[in-house]
C-alpha cells in the first residue's frame, strides 16, 4: 500500500538520516568526476543492456497524474503533439499512444540502444511516433522537429540524469520546439526520497547529485532549485510541489519514504 500527499515543504529527515547524510559529504575526486560525464552515454547503454526492456515498469499513471494532457485541448478529440524527452525503452509512450489515439509523439533518448529497443517494439509505428537518438545537452532538436510545434514536452526521470551545469542547456532546447502558451510536464525525485539516502560514502558528486554503483547518475531536486531553473530560462510556473509517498511492505514491517517533484511550467 501507499499513503501519498502533495505540498510544499520538504521531507523532514529523522536525525538518524540527518547523521548519515552527513557524514556521506566527501566528493568523488574530479578526475573520476571527468570520467562519468565522458562516459555517461555508454554507462546507460550498458544499464539497458542489461536490463533490456523490463527494469521500469509501464506508467499507466501518467494521464491520471498529468490532465493536462487532456485538459491541454481546446475541444474533444484534438490531435496533440508531443515530445517525450529522455524516452528510455518506451514505458511511458507506449501506454499514452495506446490510451490515446489522438496523439502524434516525438520521442528520443540518450542512450542508442533505448531507441532501438523503441523501434522494436511491436506498437511503434511511424505514422504515430518517431524516435530519434539525441544528447539533449548538446543535439539541436530543431533537426528533428519544427520550431513551437510541440503541444505538450513530458520531462520525466529524465533532468536527475543530466549534471546540475548542464540541465540549463535541455531546457533551453526544449523551449525551441515548445508552442507558445504551452506546457512542460516534470516529474523527478524530490530531495530525501529514499534511493538518496541509500547511497553509501564515496557516491556523492556534487549537492543533491549522486552516482549509482553502475556509473548512471542521479539529482535529487529541491522545489526552489527546479523553479529558478526553469525561470532562468524564460518559462512561467504553473505548478511545483513535492509528491510524498510512504510506500508499505507489510511482509517485512518496511515503510520507505519516497518523494518526488511534480511541477508544470508553461512557454509564455
Amino acid at each position: 500500500g501507499a499513503l501519498q500527499s502533495k505540498g510544499h515543504s520538504a521531507r523532514t529527515l529523522s536525525p538518524e538520516e540527518a547523521e548519515k547524510l552527513a557524514k556521506g559529504q566527501v566528493l568523488v575526486s574530479e578526475f573520476k568526476q571527468l570520467k562519468l560525464e565522458k562516459e555517461a552515454q555508454k554507462n546507460w547503454d550498458l544499464f539497458y543492456k542489461r536490463n533490456s526492456t523490463n527494469f521500469f515498469k509501464d506508467r499507466h499513471w501518467t494521464t491520471r497524474e498529468f490532465e493536462e494532457l487532456k485538459a491541454c485541448r481546446e475541444f474533444a478529440d484534438q490531435k496533440l503533439t508531443i515530445l517525450e524527452a529522455g524516452c528510455g525503452v518506451g514505458n511511458c509512450l507506449f501506454p499514452l499512444l495506446e490510451e490515446d489515439l489522438h496523439i502524434f509523439a516525438y520521442a528520443c533518448d540518450f542512450s542508442p540502444r533505448a531507441v532501438e529497443y523503441v523501434k522494436q517494439n511491436p506498437l511503434y509505428s511511424p505514422e504515430r511516433c518517431q524516435v530519434f537518438q539525441c544528447d539533449l545537452t548538446r543535439d539541436d532538436l530543431l533537426q528533428h522537429i519544427p520550431a513551437e510545434s510541440v503541444d505538450v514536452v513530458t520531462l520525466i526521470f529524465v533532468l536527475s540524469a543530466i549534471h546540475p551545469d548542464k540541465m540549463h542547456l535541455v531546457l533551453r532546447n526544449i523551449y525551441k520546439v515548445l508552442k507558445p502558451g504551452k506546457c512542460v510536464l516534470f516529474r523527478d525525485y524530490g530531495l530525501y526520497d529514499h534511493a538518496m539516502l541509500r547511497f553509501k560514502a564515496g557516491s556523492k558528486l556534487a549537492e543533491n547529485f549522486y552516482v549509482r554503483q553502475d556509473g548512471t547518475r542521479s539529482y535529487f531536486f529541491s522545489e526552489e532549485f527546479l523553479s529558478e531553473l526553469f525561470r532562468a530560462e524564460g518559462y512561467e510556473q504553473v505548478a511545483n510541489e513535492y509528491v510524498q509517498r510512504e510506500t508499505v511492505n507489510r511482509k517485512e514491517q518496511l515503510r520507505v519514504p519516497r518523494v518526488f517533484l511534480q511541477s508544470k511550467f508553461q512557454k509564455p
